[in-house]
């Protein structure tokens, strides 16, 4: 029966907090540190331990963490053209015309959502760490990404 007891009691005390986050990016190569802006969203929801969870829509947009500066900014993107080059030939280009085939590719390498723990009310992160949109299409888009933050 205790045990019962200290788990309703727990449940009752966790938080679901759901913000976005709203970014314009100028086209491919675009890298947006969202650091400041997740921890906005950690200080609204009231969570002091716990997870954040961060999700980007859309297919031609990923989210990662990297050290934001210029030379490992321009060698993601090196590494992305040597991976899904931009001028190869992509069935979707065939299909739509768009030409933006390789863009799809890289965000599905790349991924739309990452994880974060929080602590003492802060995403845990690295010194050099920072969380970054990466907008991987051909055109400037407006970007929302969903976050979620649980705990206590």
């Amino acid at each position: 029966m205790m045990f019962s007891r200290n788990l309703f009691n727990w449940v009752l005390a966790m938080r679901v907090y759901r913000g976005e986050i709203n970014v314009k990016t100028s086209g491919e190569g675009d890298i947006v540190d969202l650091n400041g802006k997740i921890e906005e969203q950690v200080n609204r929801s009231g969570v002091r331990n716990g997870v954040l969870h961060l999700f980007a829509i859309g297919s031609t947009v990923g989210l990662t963490t990297i050290e934001y500066e210029e030379g490992l900014i321009e060698d993601l993107f090196n590494a992305f053209e040597r991976i899904a080059p931009r001028n190869a030939e992509y069935k979707h280009h065939l299909r739509w015309g768009d030409y933006n085939g390789h863009s799809h590719v890289r965000a599905s390498i790349l991924g739309p959502s990452i994880s974060i723990p929080i602590g003492e009310g802060k995403p845990i992160l690295g010194t050099w760490q920072q969380v970054v949109l990466v907008e991987l299409d051909t055109r400037p888009r407006n970007r929302k990404v969903v976050v979620t933050v649980i705990g206590e």
